[in-house]
């Protein structure tokens, strides 16, 4: 029989399933009664002080981690550049390996003209992000039954950091966070090495830009 857990575990759980709870605590602007009373109706709990000093706690903690990372996080993207690419679409194809196959005439000749083609890898399909210009091509190279899904009218925004992104969590997230906050809704994301990439509508491209913009000014 596992152990009962203790008031403290439980809030971490409750809170760690709620994100938009644990933001509030990490920024200091929550009610902890409140909050307090919501963990105690979720768990059938009667000690209201232990929740609200186990509450508090924890928020100490988050605190502390934000400003640290917060202050990392910072650190890199003051070192990081904005590229925009316009006309660019997404080709959504059926997944497997003849699929590959079929794309490497385009993907020679794009890299050969200086122009690289991102690939996205599911389970229930690849995504291609590439330049208008090279959509016909694609359709003729894989043939239209294997085309799931093509959208237009698109942008590639990238973010070029230095390379100890890779040892800094949650910029991407940062990134992302900034956003959804002004209402982008993100097409595509990928993130290789230095680069992380978002596409969105060509519409949203100023205010996504703007977004972008502040996190690293």
């Amino acid at each position: 029989m596992p152990d009962k857990k203790s008031i403290a575990e439980i809030v971490r759980e409750y809170i760690g399933a709620h994100p938009s709870i644990m933001d509030c605590l990490k920024y200091g602007i929550i009610n902890y009664s409140a909050l307090s009373r919501m963990i105690m109706d979720e768990y059938k709990i009667d000690n209201m002080v232990a929740v609200l000093i186990a509450s508090r706690r924890y928020a100490e903690e988050l605190q502390k981690e934000k400003k640290f990372l917060e202050k990392k996080i910072k650190q890199i993207l003051k070192k990081s550049r904005i590229n925009i690419k316009t006309k660019v679409a997404t080709v959504t194809l059926k997944p497997g390996w003849h699929v590959f196959l079929k794309l490497e005439p385009v993907l020679k000749k794009t890299l050969s003209e200086g122009y690289l083609i991102n690939i996205i890898q599911g389970s229930q399909g690849i995504t291609l992000i590439l330049l208008e210009d090279y959509l016909e091509e694609v359709e003729n190279l894989i043939g239209k039954d294997n085309i799931v899904r093509i959208t237009k009218n698109l942008v590639e925004i990238s973010v070029k950091s230095p390379e100890d992104i890779s040892d800094t969590p949650g910029v991407v997230s940062y990134l992302s966070s900034n956003l959804s906050s002004v209402g982008i809704n993100v097409i595509e994301t990928m993130s290789c090495f230095m680069d992380t990439i978002f596409v969105v509508d060509e519409k949203d491209m100023v205010l996504a830009f703007e977004a972008l913009n502040r996190c690293i000014d």
